[in-house]
């Protein structure tokens, strides 16, 4: 699955972050992502963990975003970011197991 985010030259995420060299900040642009996927996938994420993740380029004021996830048949969502010809971050969801799931009886 393909989605666009285009990110706003006024984020208010710019501001500190950093002078004269504004990034858009990781936790921004995952949280972007799982809303994507969450509403994309159909998915409750809160039943969801991040497994990994790799912030490889910095997002600009003004970049186009490219979100591409995918279903792997291991049961993990694998998502890549791209800014042009730039893969900024890719990472991956596992389903999280439930509390106390696993664990004997009496444990």
């Amino acid at each position: 699955m393909h989605s666009r985010i285009e990110v706003p030259t006024d984020h208010p995420s710019f501001a500190g972050h950093f002078p004269r060299f504004p990034v858009l900040p990781g936790a921004v642009l995952l949280d972007e992502v799982l809303q994507i996927i969450e509403r994309e996938r159909g998915l409750d994420l809160t039943q969801w963990q991040i497994a990994s993740s790799k912030f490889l380029a910095a997002v600009r004021p003004g970049d186009a975003l490219r979100i591409e996830h995918s279903a792997a048949q291991s049961g993990l969502v694998h998502f890549t970011i791209r800014a042009g010809d730039r893969t900024v971050a890719s990472g991956s969801l596992a389903n999280a197991p439930r509390p106390g799931a696993g664990r004997p009886v009496g444990a």
